[in-house]
């Protein structure tokens, strides 16, 4: 991919309707654009990022042995009222009719759809363990969103549900996703912990949150030094005390600020129950399906990956996310062939080696493409002008890093290892 035909947005100002700096550094370094409250385009760079995000995740629910589906994002009340959340749901639920008059909403979350799903389909206990994902928007009428895609009403997610014959499969199961869930955010290159959770309206007997650690965000935890935290209010509940501070100290836990990115659940029998979703067992009882939700905020995981990672230049990418994993910048490539032919030579040897390279072989001066760069957040820079094209070397720069160093063209290959 070469600048010159690359759309590129980035904007100097800073916008004034942004509150927390991912949203401001998305905004600024041509992520995301708003098209109304609550929902948001993302342009290329900020695509690219997703999709990335969205790879890693993919490739871990395979691994565990999901199948992955798409679900309509508009459902049927009649769902709802099966499972009695229509009204219990409230007006985060965006509800609509056709022209037949029928009532739909448009989807916040997936358990009534994959629960009828699978009772049309389910034919044997011999099915189960049976695990379905699906990566999707959805929308929740938020009664004030803020904080760009951090609490945005259409956002995307991935959904993951088990199936499950009796408890001990789903107890199985729950710990499957747990392991998958630590492996995904590791490679993300976050800093996360894991915490004990209220399940909320999702409903059911165990849940536990995956939050990143940021200074900005919403959620306290106590973590411990194992790096397993808790919630604030669960941990007064738990130790049976208010005094923040003698809980701390007496178990020795430290007090972080969180983003909420991962949730996952034993949902038990509570829809099998209310939607009939069961099936025979070896002795020919009918037995209810166990099951169990395993979400993660895709998108929401790009705000807290800024949060946490970024400086007064911009963001700072995790290399796996990252939208490109190098950019090479031509210093004056159009006045000095050269230059121009050392950057396609050093370009076109990388992307066949199956890097995603950025040439930015625009007109600008090197201080400008520098500070577009900086602030997109690619964490790895290849400088090439007069001098590295007449000793047919490049100067790297890492992000961040003010120290730069003459790398030979057999050489290039070493920047990349980790």
């Amino acid at each position: 991919m070469k600048a010159s035909t690359f759309p590129l947005f980035t904007q100097k100002n800073e916008p004034s309707d942004a509150e927390i700096v991912s949203h401001k550094l998305m905004i600024k370094a041509g992520l995301i654009r708003q098209q109304s409250s609550g929902q948001y385009n993302f342009l290329p760079l900020g695509l690219k990022v997703l999709k990335n995000i969205e790879n890693i995740i993919r490739y871990e629910i395979n691994s565990i042995g999901a199948a992955e589906i798409l679900m309509p994002s508009i459902q049927p009340s009649e769902l709802w009222q099966e499972s009695e959340r229509w009204d219990d749901y409230g007006p985060e639920l965006l509800r609509l009719k056709d022209r037949h008059d029928r009532e739909y909403c448009v989807g916040p979350t997936f358990e009534e759809v994959i629960t009828d799903l699978v009772r049309k389909n389910l034919n044997s206990y011999k099915q189960l363990p049976l695990n379905l994902y699906q990566i999707s928007s959805k929308f929740r009428d938020e009664i004030r969103p803020r904080f760009g895609i951090m609490r945005a009403r259409e956002f995307i997610m991935k959904d993951a549900y088990s199936f499950h014959l009796d408890l001990a499969s789903l107890d199985e199961w729950y710990e499957i996703y747990k392991a998958a869930y630590n492996k995904i955010f590791k490679r993300l290159g976050l800093e996360y912990t894991m915490v004990d959770a209220d399940s909320g309206n999702i409903g059911g007997s165990k849940s536990n949150e995956f939050h990143v650690i940021a200074d900005t965000g919403e959620d306290d935890l106590l973590i411990d030094e194992n790096g397993i935290g808790i919630n604030l209010e669960i941990a007064k509940e738990k130790y049976q005390s208010d005094d923040i501070k003698m809980i701390i100290e007496k178990y020795n836990l430290v007090h972080k600020k969180g983003i909420e990115v991962g949730h996952i659940f034993k949902l038990g029998d509570k829809y099998s129950k209310s939607m009939s979703l069961m099936i025979p067992d070896s002795d020919n009882k009918n037995q209810y399906i166990q099951m169990g939700c395993y979400g993660i905020g895709v998108s929401r995981i790009i705000a807290a990956a800024i949060e946490q990672n970024h400086d007064d230049k911009g963001i700072i990418w995790p290399e796996n996310i990252s939208p490109f994993h190098a950019v090479i910048i031509e210093i004056d490539g159009h006045k000095n062939e050269k230059v121009r032919g050392l950057s396609s030579k050093v370009y076109g040897e990388l992307i066949e080696r199956g890097f995603d390279i950025l040439l930015d072989d625009r007109n600008n001066k090197l201080g400008s493409k520098l500070h577009d760069w900086e602030l997109i957040g690619i964490t790895k820079f290849l400088i090439i002008g007069r001098a590295e094209a007449d000793s047919e070397s490049i100067t790297f720069k890492k992000r961040g890093d003010s120290k730069k160093s003459s790398i030979s063209l057999d050489s290039i290959d070493k920047i990349f290892e980790n």
